[in-house]
């Protein structure tokens, strides 16, 4: 068999590694934007589509096809060049906006959503691929803490915006009406365009192209199979189906099925999506486990933070909004700040024990908030969840991508979003059905029947309270609010079971001062066996 040879490596010069960073950010402001501005649109979406029972279906698909996507993008990042990966994300990302503002029905609507998630699973997994290849360790991290400022600013400002569309961005073209919230899907567009012709133009070859290479078919349709079975699996677990539904049971038995299918392929596969090789390597897989259980434990409690302040605290859904964003501002000033100090001292493991801890306080913080809790000591512990946020948003990548060889540098990428991601989903869904089970109980102990029938008590209530949200503070049944204290206090406690696990992985990350310079791959080899994966300049 003809081994794989790789094209020469051109150093990108200084404006090329500027607009070719500005075309990255964008993009990636776009695809995180994607994920929240769409939430406040879609009540108007469902009132003038119908099919409010695929309302769930919107987000779900998003998620779904970008998550199933990032590994298979990052290998093919590596094997025909990072531009080419960025340029077919972008022109699905926008192919996706463009129809999705188009939709006539909630089945188109869902459909496009998912062009949009194939299309946002190459940006994600690309950007941070691209910055591996534009810096070198050490002048990365700094970039690595400015994305992180992005995510934060696309998470606060992503709801208002949509709601601003939906509501006032019906526009009228020579007597064509198009809706407010088709807006939301359209605004896309200028930017990600004016993106696309940045990298067009502006962004060098970057990676080192291998030819010869085959794609590893069998090993990617596996692992989208494995992984789009667990997503249904946890995301209609507890919600479409029960956990015990033979639904649900068959959805974790195809991914049981299909994981074990996929590990035996990538043993013997030339060109493995995802290398079994890397997770020899301490640094990656240590890394790796932190990421993948502070993700769990963010989006565990952040998912249900807005529910718990409107029926639990009875405070209205705008200020319930503002409530939160003082994380996000906690999190771009640390990851921001993060990132800087660790492309000026090479080390990163101080911030991010720092910021594990800083997690644990404000996690811990709120888990003694009672109903009677002042809005302002919520915003308060959210500032400090914020501050432990920030370094994870920066870090993870950098020391992950740290931690093998160059010529590996997207599947390493992809394989630490892609755990960060399934960690979220996986979070969200444990967190849930503990939110539920104890909110059932709470429910039924003050009432008739057992916790089923305090499930229905909870479900009426909330059902009525949605349809009543407005400026004024809401008003809540005295028994509700208490059970949401209760049971999100249990939420709180998981959550930092969940931190200390994750901060014990982030001590067990071996500590090594970043590289100052690239290291480029003539050859690709596989990680070696035993090493703590640290490629020294």
């Amino acid at each position: 068999m003809t081994e794989p040879s790789h094209t020469a490596h051109r150093v990108p010069t200084p404006q090329e590694q500027r607009i070719t960073l500005a075309a990255v950010m964008i993009t990636l402001f776009l695809s995180a934007l994607d994920q929240t501005v769409v939430s406040t649109a879609m009540p108007r979406v469902v009132a003038e589509l119908k099919g409010l029972e695929l309302y769930p279906w919107v987000t779900t698909i998003y998620l779904l096809t970008s998550t199933v996507m990032v590994p298979i993008w990052g290998k093919l990042g590596d094997l025909y060049g990072r531009k080419s990966i960025m340029i077919g994300g972008i022109g699905l990302f926008v192919l996706g906006s463009w129809l999705c503002g188009l939709s006539q029905s909630m089945v188109e609507l869902i459909a496009f959503r998912g062009v949009q998630g194939v299309g946002g699973g190459a940006l994600f997994t690309g950007a941070f691929a691209v910055i591996g290849d534009l810096f070198p360790p050490r002048e990365r991290s700094k970039y690595a803490g400015l994305i992180g400022m992005v995510f934060g600013v696309a998470s606060a400002v992503g709801p208002p915006l949509g709601g601003f569309f939906t509501d006032h961005g019906t526009v009228d073209f020579g007597g064509l009406h198009v809706a407010g919230w088709r807006w939301v899907f359209y605004l896309n567009l200028p930017a990600a365009i004016a993106s696309l012709f940045m990298i067009i133009s502006r962004m060098p070859t970057l990676s080192a192209r291998r030819t010869g290479a085959k794609i590893d078919v069998a090993g990617s349709a596996l692992i989208a199979i494995a992984v789009a079975a667990l997503m249904l699996a946890l995301s209609w677990g507890g919600h479409v189906h029960p956990w015990g539904s033979p639904t649900i049971l068959g959805l974790f038995a195809v991914f049981a099925a299909g994981f074990v299918a996929f590990l035996m392929v990538e043993r013997t596969a030339p060109e493995p999506v995802m290398p079994l090789g890397l997770f020899s390597i301490r640094a990656f897989s240590t890394t790796t486990l932190a990421a993948f259980l502070m993700g769990m434990s963010f989006m565990g409690i952040i998912t249900y933070i807005p529910l718990w302040l409107q029926l639990g605290l009875g405070v209205p859904a705008t200020q319930s909004g503002v409530a939160i964003l003082p994380m996000m501002v906690g999190l771009i000033l640390s990851s921001g700040l993060a990132g800087r100090m660790v492309s000026k001292t090479g080390h990163y493991k101080r911030y991010m024990i720092g910021g594990a801890v800083c997690l644990l306080v404000g996690i811990g913080l709120m888990a003694f908030l009672s109903v009677g809790a002042d809005v302002r000591a919520v915003a308060g512990g959210m500032f400090i969840v914020g501050l432990g946020l920030g370094p994870a948003q920066s870090l993870f990548s950098t020391v992950a991508q740290n931690s093998a060889p160059p010529g590996q540098m997207g599947v390493v990428t992809s394989a630490s979003q892609f755990f960060r991601q399934i960690g979220s989903t996986v979070g969200t869904a444990i967190f849930g059905a503990l939110l539920t089970s104890r909110l059932a109980a709470e429910m039924s102990a003050h009432g008739e029947g057992g916790p089923r029938a305090g499930l229905a008590q909870l479900q009426t209530l909330t059902a009525s309270h949605e349809g009543a949200i407005g400026g004024a503070r809401t008003v809540v049944d005295p028994i509700v609010r208490a059970a949401f204290a209760s049971s999100m206090t249990s939420l709180f406690e998981a959550a930092l079971v969940v931190v200390v696990l994750g901060l014990v992985a982030i001590i067990a990350i071996p500590h090594v001062e970043l590289r100052k310079h690239h290291v480029h791959p003539e050859p690709v080899a596989e990680p070696g066996e035993g090493t703590d994966g640290i490629v020294e300049a």
